[in-house]
């Protein structure tokens, strides 16, 4: 049963608690009267969703931090290679294939832009959905994903399972789960990406080369999404 012991719970936990948060703020105007859904906390949750996502989950990542393993990771080379691979999987449709622009979305300018005074809540803002972004959600996924389920899938006592395990079952399942994390308009490239991450897992034998991949791609993701202004790919 998943969470019945320290290693379930360490793996399990940061990602629980992250689709929760997000939880949270879809059910939150169910629980506040009307008259408090004109307030932004209501009707932009996203904008303590994500401070709040990469508070509680940066903490439970700390707390099971060494039942991970995170060694430095192998094959660098080929987790970045895969990672940058990733990343035009991503925005080709806009970049080369004249898909609409993703301009809606995330609004760093929300609780006020470089230009107003003081800029700090500008900054903060970015460099808070930067940190999850690159930090917390590699970490999270990549823990959950690769780390956990693509072993529990081959045996429920995952941790007896050598990292990098392959078969076609438990590799079907992660994908296609890492696929319905993402919208609808992102499966095509959650889909592939999936299987690139995957093929990172069984390549290196190492969970933080899955990590660094997820990280290159979102870190890659976020430069573009601040040259192009494409807010709705955050």
């Amino acid at each position: 049963m998943f969470g019945s012991n320290r290693q379930e719970k360490a793996f399990l936990s940061p990602f629980i608690a992250f689709l929760a948060v997000m939880l949270l703020g879809q059910i939150l105007p169910f629980l506040l009267p009307k008259s408090a859904h004109s307030h932004w906390i209501v009707a932009h949750p996203i904008y303590w969703i994500i401070p709040l996502q990469s508070l509680v989950c940066g903490f439970l990542l700390l707390r099971f931090w060494s039942s991970y393993s995170l060694r430095p990771p192998r094959g660098i080379l080929f987790a970045s290679t895969i990672g940058i691979l990733s990343l035009i999987l991503w925005i080709a449709p806009q970049q080369w294939f004249h898909a609409p622009p993703r301009l809606d979305g995330f609004n760093p300018n929300f609780f006020g832009g470089p230009a107003s005074t003081p800029a700090w809540p500008f900054y903060l803002n970015l460099s808070i959905r930067f940190f999850r972004l690159v930090v917390i959600v590699p970490l999270v996924e990549e823990i959950f994903w690769r780390g956990f389920l693509l072993r529990y899938f081959i045996d429920d006592d995952f941790h007896s399972v050598p990292f990098g395990s392959f078969t076609w079952k438990s590799s079907a399942i992660v994908t296609a789960g890492f696929c319905l994390e993402h919208s609808f308009p992102d499966w095509p490239a959650a889909i592939a990406t999936g299987i690139l991450f995957n093929l990172v897992a069984y390549r290196t034998k190492s969970l933080a080369a899955c990590v660094l991949t997820h990280a290159v791609t979102n870190l890659l993701l976020g430069f573009y999404v601040l040259h192009t202004s494409q807010w709705g790919f955050w």
